[in-house]
């Protein structure tokens, strides 16, 4: 896929959710030439809708930083572009909302180095040994559904799966509430650009207050680990949940409303981005059968490399905002405190400049130095390790079972300016039953 320029400069409007339902192309011409000629643009805010209007305050705008060496400057320096006036929403958002959906990501230092620490100690090496035992085991599950249906929906029925399986295994949570977390997900994934008119009507309809609906869906996963959290104080297991209430680093430890914040977020950041990875990674077999090649002949040999290209290639994470805290200077360009930024996550894994054949998916791409999981920083992705687990353990197994698998009807793409999203594609298969 080659970027092609239809617009001009001044006609791009990353704000506007008529550019991010563009052709593709079209897109990546646009930040192509934006990288080129205008790497800071300055974009108005997308309009607030007017239930939110009287919480949130009307925003100066923001800087798209479009370039792989902005985006990984801003991500190093933390005391000078900072995240706790938000993270993941343009709008200055009310702190208890902040708190209540972003945790770490909506946190600057020293507080965010204390919750990191106390999230990292949970995970020991027992227990990221055992997360990795059980990736196996549900990918294998996973795949036993659907193995002797000859086709199914891609992302519904496996994609998805995965990450929701593992994480609510991981925090304790039974079979019988998946369907309420991946529901709950979802909503909250959508209800940002909502704010701004611009949701997803399968998951949000037309008429519906999106700040209730985000409050409702978000109150159904508090409820559901603040009480797993108590529950779990009293009486420990062997799960992540057990190991962050009992965590004790310095004095710091977590409440139960904290752990109720840290699932939102690992659900969200977690979920979303691992399941629209392996989406964009089957999309991309489908599109390059040479590189799909490559990987069944080899995939211990290729997977290390391949995975790191799915996710540099899909972005699951458009961007993520930071708030200028001093006067600096960015790529020549000088900043003032209050300054906005959105670091455009799918450009800078674009640029010439950090990629030989950026719009080549190459699954033996190496150096990869990509910012899917965000660049080198503080707020590097906890779950990076994870991700790549996944990823990597899901395509092997599928290209094993089910070799021929491949997709069958257009993809169905989330209308987000925050996520790139798929949330249907289905696939194709030569049916397989496993012997009793």
């Amino acid at each position: 896929m080659e970027p092609r320029e239809a617009l001009t400069i001044d006609q791009i409007d990353l704000s506007d959710i008529a550019f991010w339902e563009l052709p593709r192309d079209e897109r990546e011409g646009a930040f192509r030439l934006l990288r080129r000629e205008h790497p800071l643009a300055y974009f108005e805010e997308p309009p607030i809708i007017p239930e939110l209007a009287l919480f949130v305050p009307e925003g100066p705008g923001y800087r798209a930083v479009t370039r792989h060496a902005d985006v990984a400057e801003v991500s190093r320096h933390p005391e000078i572009y900072q995240s706790g006036k938000g993270s993941t929403s343009i709008a200055d958002m009310p702190e208890e909302l902040l708190e209540y959906f972003g945790s770490m990501v909506n946190t600057d230092n020293p507080r965010h180095t204390q919750l990191r620490r106390i999230v990292s100690a949970a995970f020991s090496p027992r227990m990221i040994k055992s997360i990795e035992e059980r990736i196996e085991l549900v990918a294998d599950q996973i795949i036993d559904r659907v193995a002797a249906q000859g086709g199914c929906d891609f992302v519904v029925d496996v994609a998805a799966r995965l990450p929701l399986e593992i994480i609510c295994g991981m925090m304790g949570i039974g079979p019988s509430d998946f369907a309420t977390v991946l529901n709950a997900s979802n909503v909250i994934t959508v209800s940002a650009n909502a704010f701004s008119g611009a949701g997803d009507p399968e998951y949000l309809a037309a008429d519906a207050d999106p700040l209730v609906a985000l409050l409702e869906a978000s109150q159904q996963l508090t409820t559901l680990m603040s009480d797993l959290a108590e529950a779990r104080r009293a009486d420990p297991t062997d799960d992540v949940t057990s190991a962050l209430v009992h965590s004790n680093i310095d004095g710091e430890s977590l409440s139960p409303a904290e752990v109720a914040s840290f699932f939102i977020l690992l659900v969200i950041a977690g979920n979303d981005t691992t399941r629209n990875a392996i989406s964009h990674g089957l999309l991309a077999f489908a599109e390059h059968p040479d590189q799909r090649a490559l990987w069944q002949a080899d995939p211990s040999g290729i997977s290390p490399t391949g995975v790191e290209e799915i996710v540099r290639w899909g972005s699951p994470i458009i961007w993520m905002r930071r708030t200028v805290g001093e006067h600096t200077t960015l790529g020549g360009e000088d900043l003032e405190p209050g300054d906005k930024l959105l670091l455009f996550y799918n450009s800078a894994n674009r640029d010439e400049a950090a990629f030989e054949n950026p719009y080549t998916f190459d699954v033996r791409r190496s150096p990869n130095p990509h910012v899917g999981f965000g660049a080198a920083g503080p707020h590097y992705c906890l779950g990076a390790h994870l991700a790549r687990q996944e990823i990597a353990v899901l395509f092997r197994q599928l290209f094993e079972r089910l070799p021929d698998i491949a997709v069958s009807a257009e993809p169905d793409h989330l209308r987000s300016t925050f996520i790139n999203g798929i949330k249907h594609m289905d696939c194709a298969f030569t049916p397989v039953t496993r012997p009793r």
